[in-house]
């Protein structure tokens, strides 16, 4: 493949996908710190409420619900968690936890954050053609960083004297924290 075709290749992909890539980037930052905070949705309000709950046995899907219901959230639940000592019920605009032993807790209604959550929406959907289109884009990044690394003429920090070094060091690095973190 010729010079040029190599640049224009590379830039071209490049133009093309700068705002998905610039997206996935940033929503994948977020995403990384969802456990210290939710960039998705953000707190409006929380009420402290106390009810009186059955049996753990006793909690089910059908019970979550009218809970909901009774508690006044009219959103569509999400699904409900019961651990050693709380209940949980995520609905799509509300949190709602219970300590199971007190029956006391709160009720968080939060809305989506604006842009972000759309953002972050992308790295989660599963449609299939967003993950045909994801394919396509996976490829096309692999094309981009082949590109890239070949399109540096000869000389003292192309790809055949310098770059596969940093090329190789990048491929182990994720290799081994996974290796040893994972």
């Amino acid at each position: 493949m010729k010079q040029t075709t190599i640049r224009n290749l590379h830039r071209d992909l490049g133009y093309f996908y700068i705002g998905l890539i610039i997206s996935f980037a940033f929503s994948g930052i977020l995403m990384n710190h969802r456990e210290s905070w939710h960039p998705e949705k953000y707190t409006i309000e929380t009420k402290a409420i106390e009810v009186k709950l059955p049996s753990k046995e006793a909690i089910n899907e059908t019970f979550a619900d009218s809970l909901g219901k009774a508690l006044g959230i009219d959103d569509k639940m999400r699904r409900h968690k019961v651990d050693e000592d709380k209940f949980k019920i995520s609905f799509e605009k509300h949190d709602v936890e219970i300590d199971l032993n007190s029956g006391k807790g709160e009720i968080v209604s939060y809305i989506k954050t604006p842009v972000i959550s759309q953002m972050m929406k992308l790295h989660k959907s599963t449609s299939n053609w967003w993950i045909y289109y994801g394919d396509i884009f996976g490829l096309s990044l692999i094309t981009i960083a082949v590109t890239g690394a070949v399109m540096i003429p000869a000389g003292k920090f192309n790809f055949k004297r310098r770059g596969w070094k940093l090329a190789l060091a990048g491929i182990i690095f994720p290799l081994m924290f996974l290796f040893l973190f994972g």
